[in-house]
C-alpha cells in the first residue's frame, strides 16, 4: 500500500498533476469516517448526513 502511495505521489509531482491530491484525501477521510463510526453511537447521526 505504501508502494501506490509514493507512485501516486511520483506521477503527481512528475505530471504536475496536483489537482489529483483531494482525490484520495478524501476517500481516506470517508474511510476513515466509516470504520471509526462502525458500531457507535454516532453511526446514526452520521447516516443523516449522506
Amino acid at each position: 500500500m505504501i508502494s501506490f502511495a509514493r507512485e501516486l505521489w511520483a506521477f503527481i509531482r512528475v505530471r504536475r498533476k496536483y489537482w489529483l491530491i483531494p482525490i484520495p484525501v478524501v476517500v481516506v477521510l470517508l474511510g476513515g469516517l466509516i470504520v471509526l463510526t462502525q458500531g457507535s453511537a454516532v453511526a446514526p447521526f452520521i447516516y443523516t448526513l449522506f
